[in-house]
């Protein structure tokens, strides 16, 4: 299917401030655009791009004091079939791990892996390791934790989301990780944006054989 995507930014800055942004399109899927992604700015700023350690492209600029408005607008193409389930997926031993991920199984301000240790290995413990195991945890989170956009707090963490047992979906994501990282899991937040998708129907009218 193609999908019409695309934001408007605003922001109202007292003094030229450095920015960097990440609102481009992963490179992996840059081949799924049915039209060029270009970031369009309301003021002639000085712009330049990056690929940061994550493989994400990211923009720089220095936004001139009073207000700037950032903007885009493109098609892309996707399947609309939802990801593959890892089902037959095994989790190897920590030392048989690649070193570029054991980056994924530290703690950090949002995923608080020492606080809540305890808690995944009380509650997983017992499982079955590889994708039964992040199953058993996937299940967990989203029996125990409500989602409720009144709840939305950009400063909580995964041990905030436990113990307030509501949230958002970046709650739901970081709860998850952290909870597999305590696991020895390695994993990580991958975000991005969607509103809301208005959809146009067609409909094919198939003559009856005669």
């Amino acid at each position: 299917m193609q999908i019409k995507a695309g934001f408007t930014l605003r922001y109202q800055c007292p003094q030229p401030t450095p920015m960097l942004l990440c609102l481009h399109v992963h490179p992996l899927r840059r081949a799924d655009l049915l039209s060029e992604q270009i970031l369009v700015f309301s003021r002639p700023v000085e712009a330049w791009d990056y690929l940061d350690g994550f493989g994400n492209s990211c923009t720089r600029i220095v936004a001139p004091a009073g207000e700037l408005t950032i903007s885009t607008e493109f098609w892309v193409f996707d399947t609309g079939l939802p990801d593959v389930v890892p089902a037959e997926a095994h989790q190897h031993a920590i030392e048989e791990l690649p070193d570029e991920t054991l980056v994924y199984l530290l703690g950090s301000r949002y995923c608080e892996t020492d606080l809540l240790m305890p808690v995944a290995w009380e509650l997983f413990g017992d499982t079955a390791p590889g994708w039964p195991r992040v199953q058993a945890i996937l299940d967990w989170v989203h029996k125990h934790i409500r989602f409720d956009y009144g709840q939305a707090d950009r400063t909580r963490s995964a041990y905030g989301a436990y113990q307030g047992r509501a949230g958002v979906c970046r709650d739901f994501a970081h709860l998850a990780l952290t909870l597999c990282r305590c696991m020895n899991i390695p994993a990580r937040y991958c975000t991005g944006y969607l509103g809301d998708m208005g959809f146009e129907v067609v409909t094919e009218q198939v003559q009856p054989a005669v």
